[in-house]
């Protein structure tokens, strides 16, 4: 700390003797000019000099000083979980637009050679039937996609996981470098509106394919920053809760567009409807989001992340202290144990700061605002006293998923991370999509399979913090894995149909828990710095399962149950080599993480 000269007592201020020469600084200590000014009695407990700078990580300062899900966090976590909605009517809309309708025999003499009792229209006479609800209903009444063209209905859903796939590599990388968590989700909620819009618009089934990856392509931009925003800002005994229940919002959205699709049954009309949220989210929802504090902190924009931690703080009715400052957990390892040294330093005082590589040579930090200096303010609040106090920033710390293969802690964990989001995706996804094989009514179906979700997410985040991540994955994998075989062994007859509607009811409702738990945990594996870089791989690995689940679907059958609780099974051993997260902290750095290990 600098050294601070000493105060004048009342008496020697009345008394005409000459006061005593003050002693000299000691050599390379600067004088604290701030503190210099104050009143006796300022300062640290009266001595006339401020308190000791105090580093922590951003968990530590959530649950000391900022609250770990007040009113702040609250109100991000209900605006950017709204975009779930948004990616659900994406992700969703092509069991709608890409479904079978019914169809019927032409009356009179045009129905001859048409047989009412007949499975498939592919084996009619042309012209001899219709399909209800006329041949712009769907995409595949109005370009044929049955028979021998049956598979490009499962191959247009492919490519829009192909995009999701693509998608998210990108979007994560481009969230964890210049672009930001905030500026990824408007990026990829504009390309939504206008890669929607044109969907509606295309007039043949290539276009329309390519339009539904490009689509995929920016959903996935969507997923990865809705949960970093929601879930960074949040400490860590709340995390576990708040990021379950981040994903009640997207079967919501699925039951709305079961909903909305009902009431605009042509295919063109439908996507029109659920794109232009997604805008209307971009001008009403976005000003109102904040970036994600740990962003700042790793691309070393300190100012901003502990202005956004004052603001944290003063919004939840906290008090967060001006001798209080953000550090990475990395910087953090080489503390004294008395916390004192100092790393980052106000600019409102003229101390010299140590430099980040230990060197001995200190250098001045210039004082732009020696006006607005925190320690003479009298009686402003934290918020005030930060917005008016500013940091030295670092250089940014970046990381990419070539990093996370490199380090002995990472890779072994994003394997398995791979492996699982394959699995789990292409279960769920499978799930969803196979409603098209239950012979009841489509919209019914899909409402209560996103229902089903819901309590799903309740359980799920109650037993998240009592048997934590890993055994919760295993447990509800096998769980949706039973009942996928009890499903294969249903015929499509009679009460058997109930029965094997219900085991795919089930079937969702355990690898829903699933699925949404393993974004926790796959974002508790990995440190901030390449945390959506992680994401994003995984994200990826998702969507390759998603891709292959038409195709299993398109078989038909007891295959798709089958294929689904194999994959369950096999998936639950994978959870079985993680790690468990449960109330560790969220590293900021690969080299924390690997420190910690150690």
């Amino acid at each position: 700390m600098a050294a601070t000269t000493s105060s004048v007592s009342n008496t020697q201020a009345h008394n005409n003797k000459p006061l005593p020469p003050l002693p000299s600084p000691p050599e390379n200590v600067f004088i604290d000019d701030a503190a210099a000014s104050l009143p006796s009695g300022s300062g640290d407990r009266g001595h006339g000099h401020s308190p000791p700078q105090e580093k922590l990580c951003m968990d530590d300062m959530l649950v000391k000083y900022c609250g770990e899900f007040g009113r702040w966090q609250q109100r991000q976590f209900i605006l950017v979980s709204l975009a779930w909605i948004l990616e659900a009517s994406h992700s969703m809309v092509m069991i709608f637009a890409d479904h079978e309708p019914n169809w019927r025999c032409l009356s009179g003499s045009a129905g001859s050679g048409c047989s009412a009792t007949a499975t498939s229209v592919c084996h009619l006479k042309p012209g001899s039937w219709e399909w209800v609800g006329g041949r712009n209903r769907s995409t595949v009444s109005e370009w044929g996609l049955i028979c021998g063209d049956k598979f490009k209905v499962g191959l247009v859903q492919a490519l829009f996981f192909l995009g999701c796939s693509i998608g998210a590599g990108i979007f994560g990388h481009l969230s964890d470098s210049f672009l930001g968590r905030k500026g990824s989700l408007i990026v990829a909620c504009v390309l939504n509106t206008i890669f929607g819009c044109l969907t509606a618009l295309s007039p043949k089934y290539w276009i329309y394919a390519i339009f539904r990856m490009l689509t995929g392509f920016s959903t996935a931009g969507v997923g990865i920053n809705v949960f970093a925003l929601a879930n960074e800002p949040v400490g860590p005994s709340k995390r576990g809760a708040a990021g379950m229940s981040t994903f009640y919002f997207f079967p919501s959205g699925v039951a709305i567009l079961s909903g909305i699709a009902y009431f605009f049954q042509k295919w063109r009309h439908l996507y029109i409807v659920s794109s232009i949220p997604s805008i209307l989210f971009v001008i009403f929802a976005i000003p109102f989001i904040s970036e994600s504090p740990r962003w700042y902190l790793v691309r070393g924009k300190i100012n901003e992340a502990m202005k956004l931690m004052s603001t944290i703080a003063s919004t939840n009715g906290k008090h967060l202290p001006t001798n209080v400052i953000l550090a990475l957990d990395q910087e953090l390892g080489s503390i004294p144990s008395d916390g004192k040294e100092e790393l980052f330093t106000p600019n409102s005082s003229k101390e010299t700061s140590p430099k980040p590589n230990g060197d001995k040579e200190a250098s001045p930090i210039q004082n732009d605002e020696k006006k607005a200096s925190p320690i003479a303010n009298k009686g402003p609040d934290t918020e005030k006293i930060y917005k008016n106090k500013t940091f030295e920033n670092k250089d940014a710390i970046s990381g990419s998923i070539l990093d996370v293969v490199r380090s002995p802690a990472t890779r072994i964990r994003l394997f398995l991370a791979v492996d699982l989001s394959f699995l789990v995706a292409l279960v769920y996804y499978g799930l969803s999509l196979n409603v098209v094989n239950m012979g009841v009514n489509l919209y019914m179906n899909v409402a209560l399979n996103s229902l089903s979700e819901l309590p799903a997410f309740m359980i799920t985040a109650f037993l998240s913090n009592r048997f934590g991540r890993k055994q919760l994955t295993l447990g509800t994998m096998w769980f949706s894995g039973l009942f996928c075989l009890i499903g294969s062994l249903m015929k499509k007859v009679g009460v058997w149909k109930v029965v094997r509607m219900v085991c795919g009811i089930l079937g969702i409702f355990g690898m829903a828990g699933t699925y949404n738990l393993l974004f926790i945990y796959v974002a508790e594996l990995f440190p901030t710095v390449v945390r959506s870089a992680s994401l994003g791989c995984s994200n990826q690995a998702a969507q390759m399962g998603a891709i292959l689940a038409p195709f299993v679907v398109v078989l038909g059958g007891w295959l798709p149950f089958g294929v689904f609780a194999a994959c369950a099974f096999f998936g639950g051993v994978f959870a079985l080599f993680l790690p468990e997260t449960m109330n560790k902290p969220l590293y900021d750095t690969i080299a924390g993480l690997e420190a910690a290990i150690v």
